[in-house]
């Protein structure tokens, strides 16, 4: 099978209407799902059983930090040379001196680990009862509850973006698929990266392969997870998010990009996250990233697939997003 990447889809089309929307979309509509944040508002007892209805992001967890781990020394290669990556590598925490923002956290598994990174973290939900969960067991860990290395906020990412407050890391994984609006909640996040930061991403295709692993069998055959958790229609494939960034572009941070009129110049909107794509669409490795994510039920582990791996099947199902915010010239 051909990756996701490749084929055009008429969401595709719908998911880049109303281009010019984009840099306001996140301010003037919610990406909350009532219905979504009661579902897992239920679950949020559950979050820290490792065996229990969140097992699967249990164990996908350390996979994904070894990515955003792996990126960001990628990305200090390409800024600073191989000698300041091999110093960063060395380090335990290689996201020292960082603020990482975590959407959408849930009970905070990606958050404590990325503030045991080295990162300032912050975490926010939509689910305030998840927050109260992700706290309480933050507190019991006194690396995490002393100094300023983690906190956690009951907030959505469109709320925040009204505050100045942006981050070198923005992470959101498994939440896209929730949301009311894709384009204003990417908006969002994408909004509250710093110039050269990162935005991370992980969800699932919308595939024949992912409905029946997601929800025939996750759901309703093997019961790994609660009926209803997903919706097909909601599933997003990586062409969409390619597609998106190509066109996205960051509006400015500098008031001296005004008019005499007070408005945005049109000059002054950076490039295309974007800029180019090559063999099957898929953009430059300096620019984004797209990488399947696999189970494999019988060692009970996730793996992250290679590069070279994508276009022919990998991320039919679960998958890793990267991309790098371009810096303002």
């Amino acid at each position: 099978m051909l990756s996701t990447a490749v084929r055009p889809t008429t969401r595709l089309l719908r998911f880049c209407q109303n281009i010019r929307c984009f840099q306001s979309a996140a301010t003037t509509s919610s990406t909350v799902n009532a219905a979504e944040i009661a579902h897992f508002s239920r679950l949020s007892s559950l979050w820290w059983n490792e065996q229990g209805e969140f097992s699967l992001l249990h164990r996908m967890n350390p996979v994904r930090v070894r990515y955003i781990r792996e990126k960001i020394l990628e990305a200090t290669c390409e800024d600073q040379g191989e000698e300041a990556r091999r110093e960063l590598e060395s380090k335990c925490a290689v996201l020292t001196g960082m603020d990482v923002l975590d959407v959408g956290c849930g009970g905070g598994l990606l958050s404590e680990s990325l503030a045991r990174l080295g990162a300032r973290t912050l975490g926010i939900d939509a689910s305030e009862s998840n927050i109260r969960i992700a706290s309480t067991h933050a507190s019991s860990d006194p690396q995490l509850s002393s100094g300023n290395s983690l906190e956690y906020r009951h907030t959505s990412a469109e709320q925040l973006v009204k505050e100045p407050k942006r981050f070198d890391v923005v992470c959101s994984m498994e939440v896209i698929e929730h949301v009311d609006n894709p384009v204003a909640f990417l908006s969002a996040c994408a909004q509250l990266v710093k110039p050269g930061g990162h935005l991370f991403l992980s969800t699932i295709a919308r595939t024949p392969l992912s409905y029946f692993i997601t929800i025939l069998a996750a759901e309703y055959i093997l019961r790994k997870v609660a009926m209803g958790t997903h919706t097909y229609s909601k599933f997003i494939n990586p062409s969409e998010l390619i597609s998106f960034f190509q066109t996205y572009r960051s509006s400015p941070s500098s008031s001296s990009n005004l008019t005499d009129s007070g408005y945005i110049s049109s000059d002054a909107f950076s490039k295309p996250w974007i800029t180019r794509t090559y063999a099957h669409g898929l953009p430059t490795r300096s620019e984004a990233d797209v990488r399947g994510i696999v189970y494999i039920p019988w060692s009970g582990e996730w793996k992250l697939m290679s590069r070279s791996s994508t276009p022919w099947g990998a991320v039919e199902c679960n998958y890793l997003f990267w991309i790098r915010r371009p810096l303002e010239s």
